[in-house]
């Protein structure tokens, strides 16, 4: 049997080892800090915030040759062409099967596709759809027919449906406690110049998604951008969605350190 004294004494050496052990050093900090993983009502999300007074978020579509990039790592290998980098990227709107954009799509000022205002069938008919455009440091979201009066001419715009929220409302066609759940992404925009950027990783029915946008981000208006292609390009986190070819693309873009 061990004596008393012996056994405090070895309880106190381990106690002592203990506290001189150094503590393990903290998860290091992303160095792009844009995105976020969240979750909402056991929906998981993946959530980026793009600043545009230090962000320069831009559309692509196609190359100089008029070739859809198709994928992050086509247009990513682009930009390094010429001295840049993506720093971050979403699906930018809905397309057709060559790849086009469904309606309007401008960049650097220059109208690549022209608004649709016709009647069809899939989401992107299901009316009101909308714009998300961006101008000189500022951006928005408007209803189809809302934009095409306003005579505003964007340096970059997307065109998708439907509209997820006008004015604080989801769209009327949403009905709460729908079966049809999937995964989805869309955007927001606050204050003008923070654009929200939302991809549910878990399936979401159109309504919930919608409300999403509206009780937990504070929007008032925010655009459905697709549903299963939806990807994110998150190279600080080591993270490039490759499942299905892209479209539009909606890209932060740096200069190459």
């Amino acid at each position: 049997m061990i004596p008393a004294v012996l056994r405090l004494a070895a309880a106190l050496l381990t106690a002592t080892l203990a506290l001189s052990r150094p503590l393990a050093a903290p998860a290091p900090a992303l160095a792009d800090d844009r995105c976020r993983s969240e979750t909402a009502d056991a929906v998981r999300l993946t959530v980026c915030t793009v600043d545009l007074a230090r962000d320069n978020l831009r559309l692509f579509w196609a190359d100089a040759e008029g070739r859809p990039y198709g994928s992050f790592r086509s247009l990513e290998a682009d930009l390094e062409r010429q001295g840049l980098r993506l720093a971050l990227a979403v699906n930018g709107g809905m397309y057709h099967a060559d790849l086009s954009p469904v309606g309007l799509h401008v960049e650097n000022g220059r109208p690549m596709r022209t608004a649709s205002t016709a009647d069809g069938p899939g989401n992107f008919h299901l009316k009101p759809n909308g714009v998300f455009w961006i101008d000189r440091g500022r951006a928005g979201i408007s209803e189809t027919g809302q934009f095409l009066a306003s005579g505003l001419k964007p340096q970059f715009a997307t065109q998708s449906g439907p509209m997820l929220l006008r004015r604080g409302a989801p769209h009327p066609a949403f009905r709460a406690g729908s079966d049809s759940r999937k995964i989805r992404n869309g955007v927001a925009v606050l204050d003008g110049t923070r654009v929200i950027l939302v991809k549910a990783e878990t399936p979401i029915n159109f309504h919930d998604f919608a409300e999403l946008f509206r009780d937990r981000f504070g929007a008032t208006d925010a655009l459905f951008l697709d549903g299963t292609i939806s990807a994110v390009h998150w190279p600080a986190a080591g993270r490039s969605d490759t499942s299905y070819p892209l479209g539009p693309i909606l890209g932060v873009v740096e200069t190459r350190r």
